[in-house]
């Protein structure tokens, strides 16, 4: 009976302490706009190059109304999901590769090193040339953001499987499928969530930068548009929607990782 009251006191405390968390976040993310429309009011900066809140909120609503950033929001978050799902279906699709043939990882490892290294944005104006002005580009300019990414940190976590368990499987008379399929694979089901957590971050970031460079509508032409029209409120705007499109995603990643642990459950 103590055990559960003070079980129950313990669950108590994480939950106001979690409520605590979420209002002090809201509180100084309130508080950072409420500075923000005060310093551009009393010319504390200049508003025509820092904007403000109620300037971007005018300029929002104006764009609800002729139902233009519908639009730009969508190409911006279509060429993520696609970039995304590629990369991550192929990048785990190499490391599982990898990890089968321990000769094909130690011959690919320098070359996956340095292109993890490589300056991705270096590579998009590479990528335009050959594939063109199109979306196709930028989606490609996301992939090769999030791939070598996904295969090395999945290929790193079927390698820290605990061998044991391995070794069990194989005293059975397990095959190297087995091993996989019964040991590997659910035992890395972590790691491959985090990758999908940097890999959804990382994709974002991909298609923003081939927007910079090709794209007619979006998010990121609408960040390089505004700025060379020096209309600061559309960059402004476009900068913090991007922000929460970038929560918006990983949250949706966190929802599907809590689900399957309760499927697992």
């Amino acid at each position: 009976m103590n055990r559960s009251i003070t079980h129950e006191q313990y669950l108590q405390k994480l939950k106001r302490q979690k409520q605590l968390i979420r209002l002090t976040q809201w509180l100084l993310c309130i508080f950072f706009f409420f500075l923000w429309e005060i310093a551009a009011r009393k010319k504390w900066i200049d508003p025509f190059i820092f904007s403000s809140p109620y300037r971007i909120l005018q300029t929002l609503i104006t764009m609800i109304k002729n139902k233009t950033l519908f639009m730009h929001i969508g190409i911006t978050l279509w060429e993520t999901i696609i970039g995304f799902t590629l990369g991550t279906l192929l990048g785990t699709g190499i490391a599982i590769l990898l990890w089968v043939s321990p000769f094909l990882s130690k011959v690919f490892e320098p070359y996956l090193v340095i292109l993890n290294s490589l300056p991705k944005t270096a590579l998009a104006p590479i990528l335009i040339v050959w594939l063109g002005n199109n979306m196709t580009s930028i989606i490609v300019t996301a992939l090769s953001i999030s791939v070598i990414v996904t295969i090395m940190t999945v290929l790193n976590g079927f390698l820290e499987v605990e061998e044991e368990k391995i070794k069990l499987i194989r005293t059975f008379g397990g095959t190297k499928k087995h091993v996989f399929s019964k040991v590997v694979l659910p035992a890395s089901v972590p790691t491959i969530i985090n990758a999908l957590k940097v890999n959804i971050g990382l994709c974002l970031v991909g298609v923003i930068i081939g927007e910079f460079l090709v794209s007619k509508a979006g998010l990121g032409y609408l960040i390089v548009y505004g700025s060379q029209i020096f209309k600061l409120d559309w960059v402004m705007m476009s900068i913090l929607i991007l922000g929460i499109v970038a929560a918006l995603l990983y949250q949706s990643i966190v929802w599907i990782e809590k689900r399957f642990l309760k499927w697992r459950e």
